[in-house]
């Protein structure tokens, strides 16, 4: 009972942990974002610039100038992750200002343009840093829902106990098929042999393994002992309970995978594409003043 209840009680604090930052001292950093963005469309709306709103204007300077150097701020967390500290600029508030200054420049970049885009390295930086924005709204909303379902899904059980489980089965099966038919004791090899978590990432992703051999094999045999007598220590009969009990298992581990993939998926684009908007921003600011 205690185990259990302190495992509850991380669970709870797991899924704090993941709100915190977002509603860190009473949203904070997100009162401060809404502040600057209110202040960057209130400059927009009255400041008149002929012929009309552009980059090139006084004001898009100023908030080309606010643009960039959050971008580069931005991009300082997987730096800071590395040292733990508290108080003012603690990690969850450092995290918390990521978020909210990272929504912002959806209005101040856009604000920054004109509204005038076109097939240049600007439109691509501004494009870039869009899918940057929006991969790291697909993040913080997995974030908000996944480990909750990963912990819910693992039952207690580890990663590594989990696959311990897997590998005891498939010990039993092995020394049970032993007595098979040989069309049988196949059913039986097949599942062994097979990567049951092979597929590609499509298949973690989705949660899909269409072409599953222990599946395969326990339909078969489900089939040939549906309508059989039964008589005491029946070898297929054991099997069949084996393969009901793997199949669940894999069940169990396809869907941690499936978690950790949704989990992780995102960096792999949130991350190369920021690297990408540097080096377009870095285009933008260059071309920018060398034609000026």
């Amino acid at each position: 009972m205690a185990t259990q209840a302190f495992k509850s009680t991380a669970r709870r604090e797991r899924s704090s942990t993941h709100d915190g930052f977002l509603r860190y001292r009473n949203f904070r950093w997100a009162k401060i974002a809404s502040i600057l963005s209110l202040t960057a469309i209130v400059a927009y709306l009255m400041i008149d610039v002929q012929p009309r709103p552009n980059g090139g204007s006084a004001e898009g300077y100023v908030l080309g100038t606010i643009g960039a150097l959050l971008i580069l701020w931005l991009t300082l967390l997987g730096v800071r992750k590395r040292a733990m500290t508290r108080g003012r600029w603690s990690l969850k508030s450092w995290t918390s200002a990521h978020v909210y200054l990272g929504l912002s420049l959806i209005v101040i970049a856009t604000l920054h343009t004109g509204f005038q885009f076109g097939w240049n390295v600007h439109t691509l930086a501004y494009a870039l840093m869009m899918v940057v924005i929006l991969s790291g709204i697909y993040g913080i909303s997995m974030y908000a829902a996944l480990p909750r379902m990963l912990s819910d899904n693992r039952d207690m059980m580890t990663e590594t106990q989990m696959l311990e489980a897997l590998r005891s089965i498939d010990r039993q099966l092995h020394d049970s098929a032993q007595p098979l038919e040989q069309r049988h004791a196949d059913l039986v090899q097949a599942s062994l042999e097979q990567d049951a978590f092979g597929g590609g990432v499509w298949a973690r992703l989705t949660g899909r393994y269409p072409n599953c051999a222990t599946r395969a094999a326990q339909a078969e045999i489900r089939r040939e002992t549906a309508y059989r007598p039964n008589v005491g220590d029946d070898p297929l009969e054991k099997i069949d309970a084996l393969l009901t009990r793997k199949e669940a298992i894999l069940a169990r581990v396809r869907r941690h995978l499936k978690i950790k993939s949704l989990l992780e998926v995102w960096l792999y684009v949130h991350v190369p594409i920021t690297f990408a908007l540097i080096a377009a921003l870095s285009a933008h600011i260059v071309s920018v003043f060398f034609y000026w």
